[in-house]
């Protein structure tokens, strides 16, 4: 395989999976939001690398202080009434 045609697919590849996040992280935030939980969760158990947990703090969530009943991304609350 030429090494352009290895950098096409490498390219590619990486918009596909970009662009599935992207779509997983509007239609689905609350299973986003639990499998980054269980990712960091297991990145951060005590006795592992440095590297390790440090990668697992940037990938846990934010923390909320109250979830709403569609999974906590705090965008969908009463907007304050606009002014005339």
């Amino acid at each position: 395989m030429e090494a352009g045609l290895l950098l096409q697919y490498l390219i590619i590849a990486m918009a596909v999976l970009v662009s599935a996040w992207v779509v997983l992280k509007k239609q689905f935030p609350g299973v986003v939001r639990k499998a980054r939980g269980a990712i960091a969760v297991r990145l951060l158990r005590p006795g592992t690398e440095g590297w390790r947990q440090s990668l697992g703090r940037r990938i846990a969530p934010p923390a909320t202080g109250s979830a709403g009943a569609c999974g906590g991304c705090d965008s969908c609350g009463p907007s304050p009434p606009k002014a005339h």
